[in-house]
């Protein structure tokens, strides 16, 4: 970057009225950042990152934070922590008291944090002294606060599998309080969670758009020492988390093919797949051994961050886009979500994927067994003309059962997440009980995580996260959280706010 270009950017950004103290600082660190030059990578690789075929999700330059940290809180809790001065929580008080410091001490991507933690377990030791009206009334000051001190829609906490005081009283105060943060996943387990907890998450997300769903005992088996669903709903090590995301343009792989499927599976996929492995290699090993992260972080030293327990996400996106491209070679006109033969070859395509990655190397990813873990990336509000992840376009969505039967084969390939978001109408208020239906019958037929919203209350689902329509309406006056930028972009760019609702008929889901 020029200097009159750099000295350029700074000025705007210090001028900038609609941003924040918090925001334009932030915006300085990554304006100063990408000053530097980037990791060192093949021309090929850095030809590829230019075009945005692969696609560094504009980590910045000099990596020196990993993207996403899932601290050991439950630690912290029972230890204390050295570098906080802080001894081991005696009451709920003093649990509530160490999360708050905890999470301002925490960094990410996003320079918030990006897990909170299972909340409910996290609680649990403290709250068998304490009334239910005394638990609401701290939880709530609680949740308040992680709103107004960590404001940006990324910030994710996590409730479940099983039932319990501490999620039904959260769930309560998402429906009463109506905040953006903090995003929420209800973990639901087939035997250990009861459908009243899935009917208490569903008529939260009437209110207010969450909690998100996620599979337990599919996640548990994919990552046995414990996960934790962060961020959008990206799901990682407990205890460590993903050095970097990057992703893979399948849309701009395909537009760069022009013979047969073979041709495109077996030769131009892996390409591009190592260029993608690539890029994330010299960005882990930057982050690991010149920036040395583990070695002077605080939460490594207090062992609440383990880089045995570290991994990396390797994303796609454009899957839609790429299956119609690769069809028109073979004079076929067919639409992902609509036609058996597109959906078979949109899963063949993940399956290449799936294999190339598992077969790649990836240093410092102990957590996950030496190798990246495959995630269906969400999309960002640059992205014009290409499909999130492996969802169907917006806008051009089947009805539910044909949707969920085209989409849930490729769920048991993304072990770092993959989330098909369904926008239902009215009558999904008028039937939970089949929405909790839909929910259990879409993870018995292996779907990993189930999304939902109306859009007949304050909320957008963007890709994973929230923001509310009230914000969007005065941008133009800046944000308190800083999500609400990207998801303005996203409304903008990827419509996202017009997904065809589907109707929820009870007798017509037969659980």
């Amino acid at each position: 970057m020029e200097l009159n270009e750099l000295r350029a950017q700074t000025r705007d950004l210090i001028e900038d009225p609609t941003l924040t103290f918090r925001q334009r600082m932030h915006r300085l660190a990554t304006l100063a950042e990408n000053a530097l030059e980037p990791p060192q990578v093949s021309a090929a690789c850095a030809e590829a990152l230019e075009k945005r075929v692969v696609c560094d999700m504009f980590e910045g330059n000099a990596p020196h934070r990993p993207r996403y940290l899932l601290p050991d809180f439950a630690k912290l809790l029972r230890e204390g922590s050295t570098f906080l001065e802080l001894g081991p929580a005696r009451d709920l008080d003093e649990a509530l008291t160490h999360l708050l410091i905890a999470y301002s001490q925490t960094p990410s991507i996003t320079g918030y944090p990006v897990w909170l933690g299972d909340v409910d377990t996290l609680l649990a030791p403290y709250v068998d002294d304490v009334s239910d009206e005394e638990l609401h009334r701290r939880l709530r000051l609680f949740w308040i606060s992680v709103d107004r001190m960590f404001p940006d829609a990324f910030t994710h906490a996590n409730l479940g599998p099983d039932d319990n005081r501490v999620a039904r009283t959260v769930l309560r105060l998402e429906r009463e309080l109506l905040q953006v943060v903090p995003n929420l996943t209800l973990k639901v387990d087939a035997d250990r969670t009861p459908d009243s907890l899935v009917r208490d998450g569903v008529e939260t997300v009437f209110a207010c758009g969450k909690p998100h769903f996620v599979n337990h005992s599919m996640m548990s088996g994919d990552l046995s020492r414990g996960y934790g669903v962060v961020s959008c709903y990206n799901s990682l090590p407990a205890g460590g988390g993903s050095h970097t995301l990057v992703r893979l343009n399948l849309r701009e792989v395909a537009l760069r093919h022009d013979g047969d499927r073979r041709g495109f599976l077996e030769e131009l996929l892996p390409h591009y797949v190592e260029l993608t492995a690539e890029l994330m290699e010299a960005r882990i090993r930057h982050l690991v051994e010149r920036s040395g992260f583990f070695d002077h972080s605080w939460l490594a030293t207090d062992g609440l961050l383990h880089l045995d327990r570290y991994t990396a996400m390797f994303g796609i996106y454009g899957l839609a886009e790429a299956t119609s491209i690769v069809l028109e070679h073979e004079g076929i006109e067919a639409r992902y979500g609509h036609d058996q033969v597109a959906d078979d070859l949109a899963h063949e395509i993940v399956e290449a994927v799936s294999r190339l990655v598992a077969d790649r190397p990836m240093p410092y990813c102990e957590g996950t067994g030496g190798r990246a873990l495959l995630h269906s990336q969400s999309g960002i509000d640059s992205d014009i003309g290409v499909t999130a992840g492996t969802r169907i376009p917006v806008g051009d969505e089947p009805g539910l059962l044909r949707h969920l039967q085209a989409v849930t084969p490729n769920h048991r390939l993304f072990p770092a997440g993959v989330s098909d978001i369904l926008a239902f109408d009215e009558t999904a208020r008028r039937n939970p009980d089949a929405v909790v239906d839909v929910i259990r019958g879409a993870f018995r037929t292996g779907m990993r995580d189930m999304t939902f919203n109306l859009d007949s209350n304050d909320f957008i689902r963007i890709t994973g996260y929230l923001v509310r329509k009230s914000d969007l309406a005065k941008i133009e006056h800046g944000a308190r959280h800083d999500s609400t930028f990207l998801g303005a972009g996203a409304v903008e760019q990827m419509h996202v706010d017009q997904r065809t609702p589907k109707r929820i008929i009870a007798h017509e889901m037969g659980g």
